[in-house]
This record gives C-alpha cells, sequence and structure tokens, in this order.
C-alpha cells in the first residue's frame, strides 16, 4: 500500500508538471502568434496587465457576463510600445515579391528602350524627306544648266571661268544632296537631320540660280 501511495503521488506530480508545461507552451504561443501575424492576445491575461502592460497593450473593460460580471483584460496593438513584427518567412516572400517587381520593371524599360532605338534604326535607314525637297532640286537644276549653257554659247567661250567655277560650286552642292541621300549601313541618318540639310542644301541651290541669272543677263547686255 505504501508503494502505491507514492506512485500515486508521483503520477500527481508528474500530470501537474506536464499541465504546467502545456500551459507555459500555450502561453508562449500567444506570445509568438502575437508578435508574429497572429490575434494580439497573451496569457495570464492579468499578469501581463499587472507586469507587462507597456508592451503587451493590456487594458481593463467591464462586461456583463451574469455571474462572471466584471473587469476583464484585453489586449491593444495601438497601445503596445513594440507593435507587431513580420515572420522571417513573410518578409523573405516580401522581399522575393519586391525583386521579382523590380526586375520586371528593369525589363519593360529595356524593352522601351530596345523598341525605341528599333523605331529610331528604321528611321535612319530609309530618307523619308527626300521625296519633298526633289521636285525643287531638279527645277533649279534646270535652270542652272539652261542658263550655264546659254551664257556659254551667247559669249563664245569668254565668260568659260565664270560657268566653270558655277558649276564647280553646283557640283558641290549636288554631291553633298546625293551624301545625304545615302541609304543602308555606314550611312544612318535620322529623318530629322536629313530634313534640315536638305534645307540648308536648297538655300545654297537658291543662291546659285541666282548668280547664273545674273550671268546670264551680263551675256545678254555686253555679247551680241
Amino acid at each position: 500500500m505504501k508503494r502505491i501511495g507514492i506512485l500515486f503521488v508521483a503520477c500527481l506530480l508528474t500530470a501537474g508538471v506536464n499541465a504546467q508545461v502545456i500551459q507555459h507552451d500555450e502561453q508562449k504561443e500567444k506570445q509568438w502568434r502575437s508578435m508574429e501575424n497572429g490575434p494580439w492576445d497573451f496569457a495570464p491575461d492579468w499578469y501581463y496587465y499587472l507586469f507587462h502592460k507597456d508592451y503587451s497593450g493590456a487594458e481593463t473593460y467591464w462586461a456583463w457576463r451574469g455571474f462572471k460580471s466584471g473587469l476583464h483584460v484585453r489586449f491593444k496593438e495601438s497601445k503596445s510600445n513594440v507593435k507587431r513584427i513580420m515572420p522571417t518567412r513573410v518578409i523573405s516572400e516580401e522581399t522575393q515579391r519586391q525583386k521579382e517587381k523590380k526586375v520586371e520593371e528593369e525589363m519593360a524599360l529595356v524593352k522601351e528602350l530596345h523598341q525605341e532605338e528599333v523605331e529610331r534604326a528604321a528611321d535612319r535607314n530609309v530618307d523619308l524627306m527626300y521625296n519633298m525637297f526633289k521636285d525643287d532640286f531638279n527645277r533649279m537644276q534646270e535652270r542652272i544648266a539652261e542658263g550655264l549653257l546659254f551664257v556659254q554659247q551667247k559669249t563664245d567661250g569668254k565668260m568659260n571661268y565664270q560657268v566653270t567655277e558655277l558649276s564647280r560650286q553646283n557640283d558641290i552642292v549636288c554631291k553633298n544632296i546625293e551624301y545625304i541621300h545615302r541609304q543602308g549601313i555606314g550611312y544612318e541618318l535620322e529623318n530629322a537631320k536629313r530634313q534640315k540639310a536638305y534645307m540648308e542644301a536648297k538655300k545654297e541651290m537658291e543662291k546659285l540660280v541666282s548668280r547664273v541669272a545674273h550671268l546670264v543677263g551680263m551675256a545678254q547686255a555686253y555679247y551680241q
């Protein structure tokens, strides 16, 4: 009987210890869940209210619960001075999401830049401006050629120097236009720059037309 009594007492003590361990684990679990991403709750409630009120955010309130009416303890994260923290796995997932988002943004930017470069390359490889000036160039070239030929014939070659000089200058302008109009590898030029270059070439050609007209006038006046 004595041995049975000792075993019975030992069982009670073991059960008590186990109950205490289980209760302790439950309290720790509540604390961990509160500090991570679970409900904001701690146990024992009055213990945290009395000794850990600052970081638990514990407060008392009156509740009508029949015979159990009275003051109760609840916990509010907004009153805590530590607040909730993210679990490591959540931080890891968020970090990964941020990395993926950054990669997607960079890829979108690279794609946009690539598309712009493709469009610029297409723009450089095709001369879209020449047709805007071609008729003016042809018309002025006819006037220059006809004028110089008239001077040469009218003066019987006596104004050959002036004719040769104007022909040389006209040839430079024409070669410049030919260079601007070149297309393909090695001759890439944005059409906005082509247009500006054609406008300059047109001005130079207009000056030559005016000088040829002046030379024609001199030939008519001094050579009958």
